[in-house]
């Protein structure tokens, strides 16, 4: 393509938008309604999924051990957890430092162990880490196992649900995401349509001189491009602020939620959507064309 085409391609798109100025700034806010709508789902829908990938790697296992095991029993003990596949850390608290920690959770009521004198009901005890949350329930079993083990838990029902929520999560984003990136194309493209239209017996004229169709789609296609481009920046100034707000109000009272941190989170959402916006905006145009190509 030559230069002076591309140019004239670029002016024809500019003067298109300054003629038709109302049905341009309508575009580009339906666009950037769509693609915030987007970029918000999005963003919820990544958060869920970090906040239970979170969760998923913070699922420990308490192994407790029977009562009456030397110092050399219970090192063989971790020994082997510790060569199980999938285990990344063993850490042991024995029967005194098991105690102290619930003492400390009790903390103003800890008179309730006054009955209990010098004696000491808590077993000493491993906290098994793994590197994937599916191993959980099969190093679970696997310790269980051992000899001088007695019983090994993770809270089984809770986790189980856990995975499961999780999993429900991803899916339903997902579907969710492409959901909401249709309905945009399609309201863009039938947006972009509307300036089509208005703009048909142009078209037609051009067609009729001899002009060739990718003549005529080029100033369309960057009309849309710049129409995109415009509505997803719109989009993403919105989004970055709103949720920089909303982290910062979350980190002030809800310090413990793990959410992303803006960066480069919102960078990379961004360019996500200046990206989405721009094809669209291209593809609309190119779909709205077809029919009145026709001539």
């Amino acid at each position: 393509m030559k230069i002076r085409t591309f140019e004239y391609f670029i002016r024809e798109a500019f003067s298109s938008l300054r003629r038709n100025s109302l049905m341009s700034i309508a575009s580009v806010s339906t666009v950037a309604l769509s693609l915030l709508i987007l970029g918000m789902f999005l963003v919820m829908v990544l958060n869920l999924n970090h906040i239970a990938s979170t969760l998923e790697t913070q699922v420990q296992i308490s192994v407790y051990m029977e009562d009456g095991l030397s110092d050399r029993e219970m090192r063989e003990i971790g020994t082997r957890i510790t060569k199980l596949p999938g285990v990344t850390e063993v850490m042991f608290t024995n029967k005194e430092e098991a105690l102290a920690k619930f003492k400390e959770r009790l903390g103003e009521q800890q008179s309730l162990l006054t009955a209990l004198g010098d004696t000491n009901p808590l077993p000493n005890s491993f906290e098994v880490k793994v590197d994937k949350p599916e191993y959980v329930k099969q190093v679970a079993q696997s310790i269980s196992q051992l000899k001088g083990i007695e019983n090994a838990k993770y809270g089984q029902e809770v986790i189980e649900q856990l995975f499961a929520l999780t999993k429900a999560i991803r899916i339903f984003g997902l579907i969710l995401i492409v959901f909401l990136a249709l309905a945009a194309l399609f309201i863009i493209s039938n947006t972009i349509r509307i300036t089509v239209f208005a703009r048909r017996r142009e078209i037609g004229i051009m067609k009729y001189v001899g002009a060739t169709d990718w003549f005529i789609r080029f100033p369309f296609m960057i009309e849309g491009m710049i129409l995109g481009f415009s509505g997803a920046f719109c989009a993403v100034l919105i989004l970055s602020q709103t949720y920089s707000t909303i982290t910062e109000k979350v980190y002030e009272s809800l310090a413990f939620l793990p959410l992303i941190p803006k960066s480069p989170f919102l960078t990379h959402i961004s360019i996500v959507l200046l990206v989405v916006g721009t094809a669209i905006g291209a593809l609309g145009s190119t779909i709205s064309l077809k029919r009145f190509m026709k001539v």
